[in-house]
């Protein structure tokens, strides 16, 4: 089943993830399994919520068994999400986890290095703020790791507020 978005398609803020779960591919409708509940509270605790943001995938259906996407599967997607990007027109664009951080950004670097540092993201209309943070998920099996999720979400609001 396709899981294009949810949330505000005029919204300042886009959260990309990799691909979607069971309960989103139940749903039709991206984060809203256990990691989406731990989303949900992220983005209120800087006073957001599914009306001021917009959030997708990379890869807009759940993989076969849950599996990782292929990284073929991940470049015949790229267009879609890249133009998603644009169409959005975010002012700040978030990357949870390695897997989008890595498609989207341009790096091959691992997420505990790509966290918390700002980076330009050319939507091919302008340049725009991005960052990249920890997926729910992993922060679900790594709780120790929420500390360095929540110095990125402050540093997120603070640009929004701007």
């Amino acid at each position: 089943r396709l899981v294009f978005a949810d949330g505000n398609p005029e919204a300042r803020i886009m959260l990309v993830g990799e691909a979607p779960g069971r309960d989103e591919d139940i749903e039709g409708l991206p984060f809203v399994g256990r990691s989406g509940k731990l989303l949900d509270r992220m983005i209120g605790a800087i006073g957001l919520d599914r009306t001021k943001v917009y959030i997708a995938n990379v890869i807009p259906w759940r993989p076969p068994g849950n599996r990782t996407p292929t990284p073929q599967e991940t470049q015949i997607c790229l267009p879609f999400i890249r133009r998603q990007i644009e169409l959005v027109d975010p002012d700040v664009l978030v990357t949870l986890g390695n897997p989008s951080t890595q498609a989207l950004l341009g790096t091959t670097e691992g997420i505990m290095r790509t966290r918390g540092k700002w980076r330009d993201y050319d939507t091919g209309k302008r340049t725009i703020r991005a960052i990249a943070t920890f997926h729910p998920a992993y922060l679900l099996r790594s709780p120790s790791y929420k500390r360095l999720s929540w110095q990125d979400l402050r540093a997120i609001a603070t640009v929004l507020a701007v």
